[in-house]
């Protein structure tokens, strides 16, 4: 069974960074699609950024802000974030497709994601 397990949230000033981190176990994250994804209170997830062997996709919010990239040696999944925002605040999950070595179209949703982390909360003080 996957686990995931995320670490480097907490809470930074307006126009920090975080590194966001992915750790899994009995999965490879070099086969398959893979993603971040987030949720503030009162609002629904949204896929944040994904990857497969195609390389990387965001939406429009973190572009040239955030940047997915996978750990090859230690297995690892990372989400450096940088110029960070209020409206970045969110509790932040790792998650990994099981079947499939491309992201849906629609992976924003969560679609062909398989296995999802715990979540790990992301707070930027104004």
């Amino acid at each position: 069974q996957v686990q995931l397990v995320e670490s480097g949230g907490g809470s930074v000033q307006v126009g920090g960074s975080l590194r966001l981190s992915c750790k899994a176990r009995q999965y490879t994250f070099s086969h398959y699609c893979v993603g971040w994804f987030r949720q503030a209170p009162g609002k629904e997830r949204e896929g944040v950024a994904a990857i497969d062997r195609k390389g990387a996709r965001y939406i429009d919010s973190v572009k040239d802000r955030f940047t997915i990239s996978k750990d090859y040696a230690e297995n690892t999944l990372n989400l450096q974030m940088n110029d960070l925002r209020p409206e970045d605040s969110a509790t932040y999950f790792c998650a990994v497709a099981e079947l499939f070595g491309r992201c849906e179209p629609d992976w924003g949703t969560g679609s062909g994601m398989d296995s999802w982390g715990k979540g790990i909360l992301v707070t930027v003080a104004s």
